[in-house]
């Protein structure tokens, strides 16, 4: 028997440098700071990773808080590149590990709102439980419903409770139980209640002659045990666009 090759070491990613802009930029998101983790308030149209296109992702403006000759933060989970709200990084390797553990073994919780139409989803509130399937067109993926004993099927459990309705629109809190990509997204479509300016999934672009200018789904907040003990709860505000809409729809 051959003698077994030494794992070649991954290479660490090679530090990109920012503008004074982009650092700006990054800089003014951090909603919490401590030595463990960092925590951002991203805005839609800033992809996690993996952007297409863009100058740079929110995983390489990460750069803005690395220590010379240091790796940068390490983003702990990613959000869908035109949600906006709270994403977790972790500043060091310990944890990281934790953190990924923690995420794993499910023990993080997500809450989300949305602006949704027309109207309240009926029960108001309720929890959506719908396998889903990852679907390739051209270069785009999309997630569709269906069966579970679709050989691709992933289970998707999402708890959802209307905040506030009127005929046209609701604003709805939603979690998460599970992580699918496009999950909210796709549940919400499949009762009849897609997410104001969700193209994709069939969402409205106007509500009530208001423009609805990207996908009205936030991340508000995050509670998962810190890697110093204890739980910790994070927030970010909803942001303006966002605002604006609840207020003119009068979900404020």
């Amino acid at each position: 028997m051959s003698p077994r090759l030494p794992r070649k070491a991954r290479a660490e990613p090679v530090p990109i440098k920012l503008t004074a802009d982009e650092i700006a930029l990054v800089k003014s998101l951090v909603i919490y700071e401590d030595p463990d983790i960092l925590a951002l308030n991203k805005p839609s149209g800033l992809s996690s990773q993996g952007g297409r296109g863009q100058v740079n992702t929110l995983d390489e403006l990460l750069w803005a808080f690395a220590k010379p000759g240091k790796a940068r933060p390490r983003l702990i989970h990613r959000l869908d590149r035109d949600t906006s709200g709270v994403i977790l990084t972790a500043k060091t390797k310990p944890a990281a590990g934790f953190l990924g553990k923690a995420m794993m073994a499910r023990k993080f919780a997500k809450t989300y709102r949305a602006i949704v139409t027309p109207g309240a989803p009926q029960p108001d509130q309720g929890v959506i439980e719908a396998a889903l399937r990852r679907e390739e067109i051209g270069r785009e993926a999309y997630m569709r419903v269906c069966p579970p004993d679709h050989p691709d099927a992933e289970s998707a459990r999402t708890r959802y409770r209307t905040q506030k309705a009127t005929p046209a629109a609701a604003l709805l809190e939603l979690d998460p139980e599970t992580g699918r990509m496009h999950q909210i997204r796709v549940h919400l479509a499949s009762i009849g209640r897609p997410i104001a300016g969700d193209a994709r999934y069939g969402g409205a672009l106007a509500v009530q002659g208001h423009a609805a200018p990207r996908l009205m789904l936030h991340a508000a907040a995050l509670i998962f045990p810190h890697p110093g003990g204890g739980l910790k709860r994070l927030e970010a505000p909803t942001p303006p666009d966002m605002a604006a809409l609840l207020a003119a729809l009068r979900l404020d």
